[in-house]
């Protein structure tokens, strides 16, 4: 068995597509945006504790980039059991609730 190597010059062109990460990305005009709508409480539950911008639909999903209607203010931090932005990240309930809040928010607008 004789193995050979060809190298392939790395193409010079940009991507066409944005990757997830890059349409996932919460702009600051978002986030202040969503921040004023939730008037500094979570939207889901609604206490005024730590407050995260949190998808409401997850990142590869976004087409184009994260609007204000993509996004919720919740209580966080999401690694913390019981919070509502780990609710809607791992629960089935919570992951209904985003989605309906989500339609509820392209509705309005």
């Amino acid at each position: 068995m004789n193995f050979e190597v060809r190298a392939v010059p790395k193409p010079k062109h940009k991507r066409f597509k944005k990757t997830a990460k890059e349409r996932g990305r919460i702009t600051s005009e978002v986030y202040e945006e969503a921040l004023e709508r939730s008037g500094g409480r979570c939207e889901r539950c609604g206490k005024y504790e730590y407050l995260q911008c949190a998808h409401l639909i997850r990142r590869w999903k976004v087409e184009i980039e994260t609007t204000v209607n993509d996004v919720a203010m919740l209580c966080g931090p999401s690694v913390n059991t019981g919070t509502c932005h780990n609710i809607i990240d791992f629960t089935r309930v919570g992951k209904e609730w985003a989605e309906e809040y989500r339609q509820k928010l392209y509705k309005r607008h």
